[in-house]
């Protein structure tokens, strides 16, 4: 059985490798305050022991969690084409009220709606993918379905 590998930009891989070494940074000084905890006595009734614990071990957690998201990671560079897919941005406009907005379609590790990233795997990342200027999509979401128009296609 062959691995699953989760499509992402190289921005997105990137932001991971530094999440991982911020992370990475931090351990020796939690690794210092959990031993200073310690060195205060009685573990059973010691809450600063109990935090630092429970903040070195989340701590390890992400890493290790980051560390596979990266093993099943597979770097997508978009083609050079007019089809929207990954990695690349889209201007849409609503039918229903001709509003504009502007996203970028990212691995689903990547998706932020503050910062208009939205998942190839969302159900509006799903039905633009491999669409083309001025096609009109209907958008199936889970409280109903919207059509969007697409304006523009930019290469991120």
């Amino acid at each position: 059985m062959e691995p699953t590998f989760n499509k992402m930009t190289a921005a997105g891989y990137h932001a991971i490798e530094q999440e991982i070494a911020e992370l990475i940074a931090q351990r020796p000084h939690r690794i210092k305050v959990l031993a200073a905890a310690a060195a205060l006595g009685d573990r059973s009734e010691n809450a600063e022991y109990t935090n630092s614990k429970r903040d070195l071990g989340r701590l390890e957690s992400r890493v290790r969690f980051l560390n596979k998201q990266l093993q099943y990671a597979k770097v997508v560079t978009p083609a050079d084409n007019d089809q929207l897919d990954i990695g690349k941005s889209v201007t849409l406009e609503f039918m229903d009220d001709h509003d504009r907005v502007t996203y970028q379609l990212v691995g689903k590790q990547e998706a932020n709606l503050t910062d208009n990233k939205i998942s190839f795997t969302s159900p509006i990342g799903a039905a633009l993918n491999q669409h083309t200027v001025d096609d009109i999509v209907t958008v199936m979401a889970p409280n109903g379905h919207y059509q969007v128009k697409i304006i523009a296609i930019h290469k991120a």
